[in-house]
């Protein structure tokens, strides 16, 4: 039923998405989304826009953020939920963090212009137009020069997890990101637990103040879904899920809306919201 569904797993050129938030609000309203969350990789640059663009609008919009942990357990993502952007302890993070993206996707250019694929910097920055450089826009950029036939392939063959132009970056500890995102008086929620295998950690990062998790994913099974309910219910943890919409035919995540989350997953994230903080995260009449 149109409005009746949320997303609360979305990107945009803040971070590695294809469309400006202004943009992906605009979908969402023509999808008849009731809310989203916008949550971009470690940065919370386009809240204020979305949040302007869905002013006056009955879709409601999420300020979030999607935060890197990495370590023996591999590579997680933590999504925070209401979080305060001017938040100077959550900044300070997200800032170095950026920091480290940015010096480590430099690295990676001058890696893959001594593997014979030379890159200017410029074109990389202007594919992330002025916002977060990632991966993803590396390899759209050689994918544009022609040395791969796709961006899939600019990660199989080069810079993914063991590739030959790969860098890793600093990253917070899951107990750190979850400490951060309580500061900013967010709601810390595991990030698509079974896409990451990262099941078997959820009684760990409970016992750290973890709050939910996605349980709604574009790769999540049936069989993954009810496991995930019953440590939802076993761990007395939030239930959430989202498309990790990137873009219009993206090759990651889902597209715009559809993942349904049932209206009960916002209710409820709003309630532990405003609970941990005292803040009241309705909506305000406009002028109000």
């Amino acid at each position: 039923m149109p409005g009746s569904f949320a997303d609360l797993h979305i990107h945009s050129t803040a971070s590695d998405g294809l469309l400006t938030p202004s943009e992906v609000v605009g979908l969402a309203l023509a999808q008849g989304l009731s809310a989203i969350a916008l949550t971009d990789h470690d940065t919370l640059a386009g809240v204020v826009e979305a949040q302007a663009a869905a002013r006056g609008t009955q879709l409601d919009v999420i300020a979030g953020v999607e935060i890197s942990s990495e370590g023996s357990w591999g590579d997680l993502h933590f999504l925070g939920f209401y979080v305060d952007a001017d938040n100077a302890f959550l900044a300070e993070r997200l800032r170095a963090m950026q920091e480290g993206r940015l010096s480590r996707a430099r690295q990676m250019v001058q890696r893959l212009s001594r593997l014979g694929m030379p890159l200017q910097w410029e074109e990389v920055e202007t594919l992330a137009a002025g916002q977060s450089v990632g991966r993803p826009h590396i390899a759209r950029a050689l994918r544009n020069r022609g040395y791969v036939s796709s961006v899939q392939e600019a990660f199989d063959r080069y810079i993914d997890h063991g590739g030959p132009a790969y860098v890793p970056r600093p990253r917070l500890t899951p107990d750190e990101v979850i400490a951060a995102i309580h500061r900013a008086g967010g709601v810390a929620v595991l990030a698509h637990p079974a896409h990451s295998n990262a099941i078997r950690y959820v009684p760990d990062f409970a016992s750290c103040g973890l709050q939910g998790l996605e349980v709604y994913y574009p790769t999540h099974s049936p069989e993954d879904q009810h496991s995930l309910l019953d440590l939802c219910q076993r761990y007395n943890l939030l239930v959430t899920g989202g498309s990790d919409f990137h873009g219009p035919g993206h090759a990651e995540g889902a597209e715009l809306g559809a993942v349904c989350v049932p209206p009960d997953c916002v209710l409820r994230l709003k309630q532990i919201a405003n609970q941990s903080t005292g803040r009241d995260t309705r909506r305000t009449p406009e002028g109000s």
